[in-house]
């Protein structure tokens, strides 16, 4: 990997982590097409940048994370299914991430549900704003744990969760937005303490890059929370789930032609 290939999956991360659209499926397409998504460092690399994207969280919400200790009580509930359920299905994730064919049918599945999840829950938009709950935010994260996934999109699952909970729109994107801050954490801690088990350390290039792979995925998430909490209150999820659909179809065209999706 080079100093511009780390740029290019810094955007890719930033802009499709806390949107609808899978940055897992995003970051696999991009990396292959790159020819860089069957090295290990690049498969660590993928997963560290995480860390940029929701340090952007803390930074937007920063008043949030020391409004009270309730708070991160209900993340931890919230992330003890995907937690628990990642730490026990951990190679059984790990294939599905090979399967290229996995991804296209999370993607196509995934945008039909989006096609109607304002209609479905239309009366959520009466709702006035309010704090989760204890029952609704394990509920959330019951809906993060399937999620694991490749292609399904961690950030559409825990808002059709909050969704289903009677959360406004406003309340479900900014609690999904919360729960990926010790999901993604954790994930990050687990894969790079892997990769350097596994291998012999990290060089002073592999570091540079996951620097420049973090700032730019920081910088760019920041602009794409905005611009969605604000796109989705307005339009709502239908044109993500068109774009989820497209990508599907031009990624199964892809694969039949030749072209190998590695993450």
């Amino acid at each position: 990997m080079d100093i511009f290939q780390a740029i290019i999956l810094g955007i890719v991360e930033g802009l499709t982590e806390f949107l609808p659209i899978s940055s897992t499926g995003h970051l696999m397409f991009a990396s292959s097409l790159m020819g860089i998504g069957d090295d290990a460092f690049t498969k660590a690399f993928t997963v560290a940048i995480q860390l940029g994207a929701i340090l952007a969280v803390v930074v937007l919400y920063w008043k949030r994370f020391f409004k009270s200790i309730d708070f991160y009580y209900k993340l931890f509930v919230a992330f003890l299914p995907a937690g628990i359920l990642g730490f026990i299905f951990i190679k059984k994730i790990d294939e599905m991430l090979g399967n290229v064919m996995v991804v296209v049918w999370t993607f196509l599945i995934g945008g039909i549900i989006l096609l109607f999840v304002d209609r479905w829950f239309r009366k959520s938009e009466k709702e006035p704003d309010k704090e989760v709950k204890y029952q609704s935010a394990f509920m959330i994260g019951l809906f993060q744990a399937i999620s694991m996934i490749p292609g399904v999109s961690r950030s559409a699952a825990t808002i059709v969760g909050g969704l289903s909970q009677k959360l406004n729109k406003k309340n479900a994107v900014e609690f999904s937005f919360f729960l990926a801050v010790p999901t993604m954490f954790m994930a990050t801690v687990f894969k790079l303490f892997k990769y350097y088990k596994e291998g012999d350390g990290f060089h002073g290039q592999e570091v540079g890059l996951l620097l420049i792979g973090n700032l730019i995925a920081f910088v760019v998430a920041m602009i794409a929370i905005k611009f969605f909490i604000t796109y989705l209150q307005k339009h709502g999820f239908r044109v993500f789930g068109i774009y989820r659909i497209i990508a599907a179809i031009v990624i199964y065209i892809l694969h039949t032609r030749g072209i190998q999706f590695v993450l």
